[in-house]
């Protein structure tokens, strides 16, 4: 498997002491990245930069920060200094997020989250890379720039799932971070759009992250039911329940995969084959003898790419 494999911790983690601990196994098995989401749990921004004082050896994701409730100059100044922290090994990750976070969390407006993914990243994009900034758009105004002795400008992905941010994501950024997407769906739909509109700008070829859940088990019912209560919301989402129609399934828990060891590296497989450059999978274990066997899994396709 030549796809890069992480592995994704979510954004559920209360403890620090745990997501250290698992940064340290990811980084000892010989994993290529850790990521976090940006939920309401611990800032996933700060705890990677203290993670990443103390594990020297991996990229460092968060995915995604919603380009609502942060504006870009701060977002700027936050991931300038978590690059600084972590020598240069952070990808930031963004995305509009969904109607019910923006209007309920933030008391915001979702009318026009394309404008303001693509306004945001015109003001994003140069702050980050050390370059003045003078925007007043529909959606955003940015004026500044900002001053720090971060090594480099850290990559930035684009949560994107329809054809337009997918085309946005592959003009301007590194790449697109997906979620609740199967592979299917990412070879006919994701990989060629992302692929062309980079190509077209003449830029290199997209990195494409996808988010898995997956465990070995000898109970693979049991843990497709278990995700079908976890993972209930996301098949709510009008986002992401288009994406389940045209991977034509049910609902979350059909993309989870799970199965014994050599069922979960097909499956894990199947998103290399559609075009996935890196994976981060979320370990969906009931108990710690599928945790182990499910590093055991991740741990040997990481150690062969």
């Amino acid at each position: 498997m030549t796809t890069r494999i992480g592995l994704n911790l979510g954004g559920a983690e209360q403890d620090l002491h745990t997501i250290r601990a698992l940064a340290g196994q990811a980084a000892e098995d010989g994993l290529a990245s850790l990521w976090m989401s940006q939920l309401l749990g611990h800032d996933a921004l700060t705890a990677l930069a203290v993670v990443g004082q103390e594990i020297p050896d991996l990229e460092l994701g968060v995915s995604v920060v919603p380009v609502y409730g942060r504006h870009p100059l701060v977002l700027a100044m936050q991931a300038r200094t978590v690059q600084a922290a972590v020598d240069g090994r952070l990808t930031l990750g963004i995305g509009p997020s969904h109607q019910f976070t923006v209007e309920a969390f933030f008391g915001g407006s979702y009318a026009k989250p394309y404008t303001r993914t693509k306004e945001y990243l015109s003001a994003l994009l140069p702050l980050l890379a050390g370059e003045p900034v003078d925007l007043v758009g529909e959606e955003v105004t940015a004026c500044g720039q900002i001053d720090s002795n971060a090594p480099s400008a850290p990559p930035v992905l684009i949560a994107g799932l329809r054809p337009r941010m997918l085309r946005l994501a592959g003009t301007v950024a590194a790449g697109t971070t997906l979620w609740m997407v199967g592979p299917h769906t990412i070879a006919s739909h994701v990989t060629p759009v992302i692929r062309q509109a980079a190509e077209s700008a003449g830029r290199p070829e997209p990195r494409i992250l996808a988010g898995v859940t997956a465990v070995v088990t000898d109970d693979p019912a049991d843990a497709h039911q278990r995700a079908a209560t976890q993972q209930a919301l996301y098949g709510l989402m009008p986002a992401y329940r288009h994406m389940l129609d045209a991977e034509g399934v049910a609902g979350p828990a059909d993309l989870v995969i799970a199965g014994n060891e050599a069922i979960v590296a097909d499956g894990l497989q199947r998103y290399a084959d559609a075009g996935v450059t890196d994976l981060r999978v979320s370990v969906l274990a009931a108990n710690d003898d599928e945790r182990d066997r499910t590093r055991a899994v991740l741990r040997t396709l990481a150690r062969s790419r």
